[in-house]
């Protein structure tokens, strides 16, 4: 009978394979707390790569909870649509930032302060060319929105993450510095509706949704995807949106009414026209008043190193 983490392994591999991914390379590694984990790293048939870590008990897990495997295929799914962009790590915020997601120690672990919480770290680099600048995170999940998600793994938590640190960024709580101490950023029920069963971010209207898409699509395809198509539809800016992927690509339709963008025959991916890549001096200024808007705003003890993490 195979070990856990060959029954893990190959169970991405399988799903990998069935969402048009292939495995460039696949290995073993430890968690925070020193238990076994499976890495993989995916590769899309356009070239670009994406790295998966998961513990390696998550496979006896999928075995008691069919949900977790369903979920766990839709999450490669989805990854195959964001991996047909040169750039699947690039986030942006609201106000404009694009952030590269990076080195992120998965799974959650719990906090070893004493804190109710579990603890992820990771680093939210700008990705504007040649800028140093980042926030190293340490992402404190509460006990009780862990029990909201499936699991604190990867494919299951990692929606909720990259969106609390653009919520968190989006308030002013975070700094993007050369170096830095590590920053917090709560995962908390702050950002869970019990009532309505579902997450809420951010509450924007068509016209906030509108310039998001406008900055996605300068950056993800301009300024970071040497004019490649971006992927408007993805359910991860969706969930920090407050809004469905379908009125994502209603306002990319618009837009491309509109001149900005050209949309392929899915309305899912848009490619930057002409009249958008010449606003690249507007979309560089939003970013450095962004910028500047988060120094004053940030907590002197957080920037002091005062953050128990």
């Amino acid at each position: 009978m195979p070990t856990a983490s060959h029954s893990i392994s190959h169970l991405i591999q399988e799903l990998a394979a069935k969402a048009n991914l292939t495995v460039a390379g696949a290995g073993a590694g430890t968690d925070f707390t020193g238990a076994p984990t499976a890495k993989l790293q995916l590769k899309s048939a356009g070239g670009t790569s994406h790295s998966i870590e998961t513990s390696e008990a998550l496979s006896a897990e999928i075995e008691k909870r069919e949900s977790l495997g369903e979920e766990l295929k839709t999450y490669l799914q989805m990854l195959a649509k964001r991996m047909q962009t040169p750039r699947p790590d690039v986030f942006v915020t609201l106000h404009g930032l694009p952030l590269s997601m990076q080195q992120f120690s998965w799974p959650y672990h719990r906090s070893t302060s004493g804190a109710d919480s579990f603890i992820l770290h990771g680093i939210a680099q700008l990705a504007e060319p040649g800028s140093l600048l980042h926030a190293k995170v340490a992402a404190s999940l509460t006990v009780t929105f862990a029990e909201v998600l499936p699991a604190l793994e990867q494919p299951y938590a990692e929606a909720v993450t990259f969106n609390a640190i653009r919520k968190t960024l989006d308030l002013g709580q975070l700094e993007l510095l050369k170096s830095g101490n590590r920053q917090p950023v709560p995962v908390s029920t702050r950002y869970y509706s019990f009532r309505q069963q579902r997450f809420i971010f951010s509450e924007t209207d068509e016209a906030k949704r509108k310039e998001f898409v406008r900055a996605k699509v300068f950056w993800t395809s301009t300024r970071l995807g040497e004019g490649k198509p971006s992927w408007i539809a993805d359910p991860y800016d969706a969930q920090y949106l407050d809004c469905s992927t379908d009125d994502l690509r209603k306002i990319a339709v618009e837009l491309a009414n509109e001149g900005w963008m050209t949309l392929d025959s899915s309305r899912e991916y848009a490619t930057a026209s002409v009249k958008l890549s010449a606003q690249a001096d507007g979309f560089v200024k939003q970013t450095e008043s962004a910028l500047a808007l988060l120094k004053p705003r940030f907590n002197e003890d957080m920037r002091a190193g005062h953050t128990n993490m």
